[in-house]
């Protein structure tokens, strides 16, 4: 995952605050846009329980501000009619929709994704997001549940992760990268963040900061 943005973080969320007037849920909208763009995701997906709401054009103006694009999971044909009354034709047109079963298009969408909104209300969430932990292992993501307080959710899956009194409550994972083992003799790179205060401008910034590996010594 990449490094924290603030400057990309403050920007999608003042984008999103232009929304007002569409978003049910300001907070909530504002928070996933700013944790989305901070993020500096490159592909979002959201599964939705309904039609596509303000957290979609929150995620939207994510994108706007990262360069990347965001993928929109609906249950079906119904749904995706709702959606462009709801986000209008100029914001439904910066998102993709696909229609299906949630837990097995997350098998296919979220193989490159790097931020995943769920909907705690879709049924099968926990199935959803130990999807996401099967296929995202490897490179590690950002996965947020909203909604968390209507329903038992994967808080106490084993997973690190917070529960926040937002809107209906957040849930936000951050699934780590899986180190990769080389060959006999070789060590384990490690890494850990630094975090950065700018004084005059009260801006935070965090920088990981990368250990080398260690060198097999030949005899």
């Amino acid at each position: 995952m990449a490094c924290w943005s603030a400057e990309n973080a403050t920007k999608a969320y003042l984008k999103t605050l232009k929304m007002g007037q569409k978003a049910r849920e300001p907070d909530v909208a504002e928070f996933i846009s700013a944790l989305a763009a901070g993020s500096n995701a490159q592909l979002i997906v959201v599964a939705c329980a309904g039609a596509a709401d303000s957290t979609t054009l929150a995620l939207a103006a994510a994108a706007y501000q990262t360069g990347g694009r965001v993928v929109c999971i609906l249950r079906g044909l119904e749904e995706l009619r709702l959606s462009g009354e709801v986000l209008g034709a100029v914001d439904a047109s910066n998102v993709e929709f696909v229609t299906g079963e949630a837990r097995k298009l997350v098998l296919t969408q979220c193989r490159e994704a790097d931020f995943v909104l769920i909907d705690c209300n879709l049924e099968n969430h926990e199935g959803i997001f130990k999807a996401v932990q099967a296929v995202r292992k490897q490179s590690g993501v950002v996965v947020v549940g909203y909604n968390a307080f209507s329903k038992e959710s994967w808080w106490c899956s084993g997973a690190r992760t917070q529960l926040l009194p937002i809107g209906e409550g957040l849930l936000v994972t951050r699934i780590a990268r899986t180190a990769k083992i080389g060959g006999a003799g070789c060590g384990i790179g490690k890494s850990h963040w630094v975090v950065k205060v700018d004084k005059f401008t009260g801006e935070e910034h965090v920088f990981r900061v990368r250990f080398p590996q260690a060198k097999q010594i030949e005899a």
